[in-house]
């Protein structure tokens, strides 16, 4: 870069999806942010003016409209105080009824540069092909004695020789830097899965070592619907060292010198903290996004709806979480007191409403001794009366109800349809069983917020006597690696039975996964925090009779 260095405002910011104004202020003020700061430039996320991912909205010509008045009569002229990159949906220049993912350069009023993305994911949950033309050149872009390599998120993720292989023909980074940048810019919405800030920071450090060029990744934060974006926004030097990351989860600000010495950082390792912290701004976002300050939560006396509660009173306040505990014939002592302690340890608000009376009518109704069968259709009726109590409750005093069941229940279908799967977001939809007992470790780290009772105690749903999770599903411990193998790796049946699972228990695990998927169709959005989770990044049909191992 020789002597030539550039002052550069790193803004990681929240953006609103679909709210154009909201997000144009926001710029706007991290704009005055970065002048005041002693910038030359700054930089925003992927999408900042729309947030993402716009999906369909993109669809829409008012929509494309309203971004453009936003650029014309905002950003640009607010670009004469304060340079800036940043992302928005405009027309492919070739054909201006298609759209391109723009990186623009904005610079005295006016678009000084634009590199439109190149690399259109369209997998997991990617969809850009869908609205979207690719690049179809990559150049440069001069400032002030410099020439950036603009890219967008998926344009970093093809360097053959960190992943020995390629997903697309073209290497936008490469190109880029053949062509003589002297720094790359990468306008980032990289939605987080646990282990993923590792990977990145490996893969953009030796994108930079490789090239011998700085690289600035500036990222997203914030959840948007089932998606949750960590940021953690980085700059490396030319020789691959991580001199700034910015913080997870939350909105954040920079300012780096593109030619400065720097200490190098060494990011901590990712634990059940990472993804405690995903989950709160998840929560957070989905209410706060949609409308909503509140929420409502069945507390059963399992460690399920005990995480889901300390969870949701982080995220909204105590005073903001309402937790109901609903004891039927079934439910032990134990478990009624274990949820009112919970409730006291976390200061949340809380009622007990009995089943015995409502559940005595559907006997009376259906049975004609009136008396209880102990039967599949008794159990699941308790279930979808304690979710109709919990809807009541939403629907009466406005608080939004967070389901509580996890992501190993969910996938072999262990949940009831209009019962425990009411409300309208799913804390725990894609988390593991084992990883919510971590959870609770990590809650419970300083002092005992969930009673050791409810971590102690063996799972069970406690629809009918004596009940435990085990009478009808393999122990967690065992049920969770066949589970990843299955639904996160994509293994077959013989690849999981080479690795040395046992052939009858996997045969069981995914025979019971597939059939499950027309509940799954019906759950709430569940917040996203592994490689592969359900819902938009795993769509399979319903009816179909593709089996994975030959019938025996």
């Amino acid at each position: 870069m020789g002597g030539t260095h550039l002052r550069i405002a790193l803004a990681q910011i929240n953006p609103i999806i679909g709210d154009i104004p909201y997000n144009t202020a926001k710029i706007r003020s991290f704009l005055r942010r970065s002048r005041d700061g002693g910038a030359d430039l700054a930089v925003f996320p992927e999408l900042s003016v729309t947030g993402y991912p716009p999906k369909d909205l993109l669809c829409r010509r008012d929509f494309l409209a309203q971004v453009d008045n936003a650029l014309t009569l905002e950003l640009l002229p607010a670009s004469r105080e304060m340079p800036c990159i940043l992302g928005a949906p405009l027309p492919d220049p070739e054909n201006p009824a298609f759209t391109r993912n723009a990186a623009l350069l904005l610079a005295d009023g006016k678009i000084a540069g634009r590199q439109d993305k190149s690399l259109l994911p369209n997998y997991d949950v990617f969809d850009e092909s869908r609205y979207f033309t690719p690049a179809v050149t990559r150049e440069p872009v001069p400032f002030r004695g410099l020439s950036l390599g603009l890219t967008v998120c998926e344009d970093i993720w093809n360097d053959k020789d960190f992943w020995n292989r390629r997903l697309y023909p073209v290497d936008p980074v490469e190109e880029l830097c053949r062509r003589g940048c002297d720094l790359v810019v990468n306008l980032s919405a990289s939605p987080y899965h646990y282990r993923k800030m590792t990977l990145r920071s490996e893969m953009v450090g030796a994108q930079a070592a490789k090239y011998g060029k700085p690289v600035i990744y500036l990222n997203q934060t914030g959840g948007n619907d089932d998606l949750i974006f960590d940021g953690e926004s980085m700059f490396f030097d030319a020789q691959g060292r991580l001199v700034t990351c910015l913080a997870a989860f939350r909105e954040d600000f920079a300012v780096v010198d593109t030619t400065a010495i720097g200490t190098e950082i060494t990011l901590p390792e990712e634990d059940a903290g990472w993804v405690y912290q995903a989950l709160v701004l998840g929560i957070r976002d989905y209410l706060g996004k949609t409308g909503f300050s509140r929420a409502v939560i069945g507390l059963s006396g399992g460690i399920d709806s005990a995480v889901t509660a300390a969870l949701a009173a982080h995220a909204l306040g105590p005073a903001n979480v309402l937790g109901v505990i609903m004891p039927s014939r079934y439910s032990s002592p134990a478990s009624r007191e274990d949820a009112g302690q919970l409730a006291e340890n976390l200061g949340i608000p809380y009622r007990i409403i009995p089943l015995e009376a409502i559940f005595q009518s559907y006997l009376a109704a259906f049975d004609e001794s009136g008396r209880a069968q102990k039967d599949l259709a008794e159990e699941n009726v308790q279930a979808r009366i304690r979710g109709n109590i919990l809807m009541f409750l939403s629907n009466r005093e406005g608080a939004m109800v967070l389901t509580t069941g996890n992501k190993s229940e969910i996938a072999v279908g262990y949940c009831t349809l209009y019962g425990d799967m009411s409300g309208g977001l799913g804390v725990l939809a894609d988390i593991p069983k084992e990883m919510v007992y971590l959870l609770a470790a990590h809650i419970n780290r300083e002092k005992e917020i969930i009673p050791a009772r409810i971590i102690e105690k063996p799972p069970s749903a406690e629809l009918r006597p004596d009940q435990r999770d085990e009478d009808s599903l393999p122990p967690y411990p065992v049920l969770d690696p066949i589970l990843r193998a299955y639904v996160e790796d994509n293994r077959s049946i013989g690849e999981m039975v080479a690795a040395g699972f046992d052939p009858g228990l996997v045969r069981s695990v995914t025979t019971m996964v597939d059939r499950a998927e027309y509940k799954r169709r019906q759950a709430a959005p569940g917040l996203r925090v592994t490689s592969k989770a359900f819902g938009p990044g795993r769509r399979m049909p319903i009816a179909q009779r593709w089996c994975p191992a030959p019938r025996e």
